[in-house]
């Protein structure tokens, strides 16, 4: 079956007191998005990525491509102001029947392992969405009150979120509603069920400065 990855680089520098966007941060002098975008085509050698950037980096993003092995199977477009309407746009480029990978473009440390895994969940029963339990007390705030609940049945979200195209594809002809922060919420809010599959730690999302040390860390022991 057709594997597709539309990543989302969207994101900017503000948290990481950056003065670029977060996925061209270096990483052992490398972009983050080169490690990301690397991971998606090392997985699978039949595998095509549609990388969503900004317009104003979409230059920038052609810089990064251009330096991988695979660059043919890199094609790019421009995203719109939300996640919802960037995803959208890169879903324009897919065709079906296939599988599909939704992945944060700053989440650099995704194994081949998980993207296969999650492949062959979303074949077996139409999406995989990966989630690690959480590892810190939770407690809700409801302004005045708060209270504690079970963390072992908390999960934290990760991506690829992958899906049947057939699925995905129907899902974004909603019009975008604010409750859609990922898309899983979205093939939800049109009916379909969606099933978790195990994430990894390592697979974390560089958001802050402590993130990127963390990163840097796990890559040495990755390739030691």
């Amino acid at each position: 079956m057709k594997k597709f990855a539309v990543i989302v680089a969207g994101g900017s520098g503000q948290r990481m007191g950056a003065e670029i966007p977060k996925q061209f941060i270096l990483l052992k002098g490398k972009p983050l998005l080169h490690y990301t975008l690397q991971s998606f085509l090392l997985a699978y050698p039949d595998l095509q990525i549609i990388l969503v950037l900004p317009d104003m980096h979409i230059a920038k993003g052609c810089e990064i491509v251009d330096q991988l092995i695979a660059a043919d199977r890199v094609q790019l477009t421009a995203g719109g102001e939300t996640r919802f309407q960037s995803v959208k746009s890169g879903l324009q480029f897919v065709s079906h029947p296939s599988v599909v990978f939704v992945h944060d473009g700053v989440r650099c440390l995704v194994s081949q392992r998980l993207i296969q895994q999650c492949y062959e969940q979303a074949i077996q029963k139409g999406s995989a969405i990966p989630a690690v339990v959480a590892t810190d007390s939770i407690r809700v705030d409801e302004g005045d009150k708060h209270f504690t609940i079970d963390r072992t049945k908390v999960r934290i979200i990760q991506t690829p979120q992958t899906f049947r195209s057939e699925i995905l594809l129907d899902a974004f002809k909603q019009e975008y509603n604010s409750s859609f922060t990922d898309e899983a919420t979205v093939v939800e809010a049109a009916g379909k069920p969606v099933f978790l599959i195990n994430g990894e730690y390592n697979n974390l999302k560089i958001t802050r400065p402590i993130d990127l040390f963390i990163a840097e860390k796990l890559l040495e022991e990755i390739t030691v």
